[in-house]
């Protein structure tokens, strides 16, 4: 377990800010003043502090963040100080304009947030690239995979408990049968997942592994080496169980030879906040070694620093 933690009594924004200009000033940066700082502060405090330094200085402090770091510790300090809804935004738009069919990052952001956190990233996207999430999607993305990401990225789901279960079973049995014909870019699998509540979903699922013995994502294996499977299978758990499927992104990108950096940063700066006591179980349960164990052995200096202040966060 991490030791580093969020402060109970946390100094004005104004007192952050004037920190922050220090760190920027004199022979070098002090980065781990600026880790002192925005690694321990929750989203609204780094929305204050953001605005705080605009009025203080006149200055943008993510410009003045990005003069002064580089590299990996750079970009994972800019997500963590984004707002979550242009965090999303940034990353949606980044994933659109470096689309290949294994980016999973569209999916991910689409079913691993809330209807109203959906609906902020896309509102974040109109006012920062001028232009919709819904467009840039259907306009880089071709086949099935615009069939299913189009109808993903626009959801709006009911976010409420209540289940219908004759549904769920009317549905299980539908979802088996296009699975059967492998018919996996059949209109109906996608309705379903694109437009039921995650409860409801929940539900069906459950009653798909009851009734016919394997849980879809096993049925969904069927080729492994299938792009729009893999996409299939990761809107599936992003849906149901975000914590396997994050365990599963850290997994992959810290155990690849040479870390995978971009996907590390992403998530670890998007979970913080969310779940991540969740996906530490997770990890330390299917790795016998603890994230921050893992993150240690991985990666170095400040980047490592901010990394293992993030996966220590109190409001996980």
């Amino acid at each position: 377990m991490s030791t580093l933690r969020v402060p109970q009594q946390v100094p004005p924004a104004s007192e952050d800010c004037d920190q922050l200009k220090k760190a920027f000033k004199g022979w070098g940066t002090n980065e781990d003043l600026i880790i002192s700082i925005l690694g321990h502060r929750n989203a609204a405090q780094r929305k204050v502090i953001r605005q705080t330094y605009a009025e203080a200085y006149g200055e943008d402090l993510l410009k003045e963040l990005e003069k002064e770091l580089t590299s990996d510790f750079e970009r994972s300090i800019l997500l963590w100080t984004l707002d979550p809804a242009e965090r999303d935004a940034f990353l949606a738009n980044e994933a659109t304009k470096k689309w290949t069919k294994s980016n999973q990052v569209l999916a991910e952001i689409a079913c691993s947030r809330s209807s109203h956190e959906l609906l902020m990233a896309r509102q974040a996207y109109h006012s920062r690239y001028k232009k919709s999430l819904e467009e840039d999607v259907a306009h880089h993305t071709t086949g099935d995979f615009r069939k299913l990401l189009a109808p993903l990225v626009s959801s709006y789901r009911y976010e409420g408990d209540e289940v219908n279960l004759t549904l769920a079973k009317s549905e299980a049995k539908l979802l088996h049968e296009k699975i059967s014909d492998k018919a996996y870019n059949d209109e109906d699998i996608i309705r379903i997942l694109a437009t039921r509540s995650k409860a409801q979903i929940n539900a069906t699922l459950n009653h798909y592994k009851n009734e016919f013995g394997n849980d879809i994502n096993k049925d969904l294996k069927a080729d492994p080496k299938d792009e729009y499977l893999a996409i299939l299978r990761a809107t599936i758990k992003c849906l149901v169980r975000p914590e396997k499927y994050f365990e599963k992104s850290l997994r992959l990108a810290i155990n690849k030879r040479g870390t995978d950096e971009g996907a590390l940063s992403r998530v670890v700066t998007t979970r913080a906040e969310v779940d991540m006591k969740l996906i530490k179980e997770q990890y330390h349960k299917r790795n016998s070694v603890t994230l921050d164990q893992a993150i240690k052995k991985d990666t170095i200096g400040d980047y490592e620093k901010m990394l293992l202040a993030l996966v220590g966060h109190e409001d996980a």
